[in-house]
């Protein structure tokens, strides 16, 4: 028994179920719905192509289809119509909730819902199966399933109808209709037989007849929001907390759900036509078009969405055990969203120019005087140093290095012979000298009759005739100083020397 048997088993059973007794008892209730909520988990359009049951082959859709004259469906919408003109108030319940008739009848009338939803996906695919003999590329072409039902009905075996049609305007968008027709033009499909059309137009008059019944069931369910979900009622409005309840499939299992779950309950399947499908945005559902979402900026609606389903949750669960029925909490989940929305639309603080404030540090002290003009001088660039980096205009430079490219000496030995002449003392950056060590270094170089031939061994032409500002032309010995030194070093410093004093205790 293949999977989908065993839904249209489970489908059928639940059926038979509902003619025993309008009203479940409590606990039935709740199984139901969970019952409910896996069938909707597990819709028919999610079974794999190899699974799927054939439905060309069936003699009508009441065959398959027995939703819609089932007790069970007739009985609720009989209840329906007689509550719907009466107006309830919390007041008016006496002792628990759950033992309201009406309480009752709006878990059995959500439930309903999802029973419809799945019926509507058998009729789907039983017209799909039907009309993919005429027409087998619309089924790429309009995903929806109610769309694809009233397009099904519109056309027929007659597919010029698609040009300059305003019942099908109403039904599709400019540019699936040029696509359809386009396609009609050129499909390989063959024409219905009067009882294949019959059969085509009975499945489209339930479907349509049970979306009516199903839209009917989510306005009574709205007009009992205030009573049955108060606080989720006030965050997201009477219609969409109706809606997303209704799909959930009632009050209790909707409070089972997490945030992120009940954010996408309702979303919309994209359009795969080839066109650009912007209008139907990815993983939003009906709390993404509710008036509270959609009165923000297009920037900031998914995080709103995030948030107004965190709140509905915790709002559904409140509900679910009936505490705050007047809305108090309700009342403040949805200022809190208020206050986050206008956190959200502050606009930026405005950056004020301030000027720099003053340094902790004091002035710093200017030194001044001959001592820092002398220090500048010394600090300053050399004659040498200044002609390097002097460069001559129009005239091409001769590297100085080849491992240099491009350093030249600048205008160092430009001008005479072309070589890099001797630089110049600058008394200001000379090296300073104590005058001590100057009379010492004078009385070193005043060797009388110049420079000995012993000490610097330089050449033989050295003169040891001195002139003297006393005695004028005067011959000395330039050995005599030598020999002196000689002496003593002899005496100080000889490996033969002994101490000249030794103290004595």
């Amino acid at each position: 028994m293949s999977l989908a048997d065993e839904l249209l088993a489970d489908l059928e059973e639940a059926g038979d179920e509902g003619e025993d007794g309008l009203y479940p008892e409590e606990e039935e209730g709740d199984s139901d719905g969970e019952r409910s909520q896996g069938r909707m988990e597990g819709a028919l359009e999610d079974i794999p192509e190899e699974m799927e049951v054939d439905y060309s082959k069936a003699e009508s859709v009441a065959s398959i289809a027995k939703l819609r004259n089932s007790k069970q469906f007739s009985d609720i919408m009989e209840k329906i119509s007689e509550y719907i003109g009466k107006q309830r108030k919390n007041s008016d319940v006496s002792g628990p909730v759950e033992a309201d008739p009406e309480y009752r009848l709006i878990v059995a009338a959500n439930n309903l819902t999802v029973e419809i939803d799945n019926e509507l996906n058998i009729i789907h695919k039983f017209t799909r199966d039907k009309y993919s003999k005429r027409f087998p590329e619309l089924e790429s072409l309009v995903p929806d399933s109610l769309d694809y039902i009233r397009t099904v009905k519109e056309l027929g075996n007659n597919l010029e109808k698609c040009k300059n049609n305003e019942t099908l305007q109403q039904i599709l968008t400019n540019a699936t209709i040029m696509v359809v027709s386009v396609t009609a033009s050129t499909t390989q499909g063959s024409l219905l037989s009067e009882d294949e059309l019959k059969q085509l137009e009975e499945a489209c008059d339930m479907a349509l007849e049970l979306n009516q019944s199903k839209h009917g069931i989510y306005e009574y369910v709205e007009s009992r929001m205030s009573f049955i979900a108060p606080n989720l009622s006030i965050i997201v409005g009477a219609s969409t907390a109706a809606k997303i309840m209704g799909i959930a499939g009632g009050l209790t299992n909707l409070s089972k759900m997490p945030a992120c779950n009940l954010m996408l309950l309702g979303a919309q399947r994209r359009t795969l036509s080839g066109f650009s499908s912007t209008s139907l945005l990815p993983h939003t559902g009906f709390i993404y078009h509710c008036d509270v979402v959609q009165s923000l900026p297009p920037d900031l609606r998914r995080k709103a969405a995030r948030l107004v389903a965190a709140k509905c949750t915790l709002a559904s669960r409140v509900d679910s055990f009936h505490e705050s029925s007047d809305g108090k909490v309700g009342y403040d989940l949805k200022e809190e969203i208020e206050r986050k929305f206008d956190k959200w639309q502050e606009p930026p603080p405005v950056k004020q120019v301030k000027p720099l404030p003053a340094p902790l540090d004091g002035q710093r002290k200017k030194r001044g005087g001959r001592r820092y003009r002398k220090m500048k001088e010394r600090l300053g660039l050399t004659e040498i140093r200044k002609h390097a980096n002097r460069m001559t205009f129009a005239e091409i430079e001769d590297d100085a290095y080849q491992e240099d490219l491009g350093f030249s000496l600048g205008q160092l030995g430009k001008s005479g012979s072309g070589r890099v002449r001797q630089a110049q003392v600058n008394e200001a950056t000379k090296a300073r000298i104590s005058k001590s060590l100057q009379r010492t270094l004078q009385k070193q170089s005043m060797t009388y009759g110049g420079k000995s031939t012993v000490r610097d061994r330089s050449s033989g032409t050295s003169s040891s005739v001195a002139f003297t500002p006393l005695q004028g032309l005067e011959i000395v010995n330039p050995q005599a100083a030598e020999k002196k030194v000689a002496e003593a070093n002899q005496k100080y410093f000889s490996n033969m020397a002994e101490f000249l004093k030794v103290k004595k205790e």
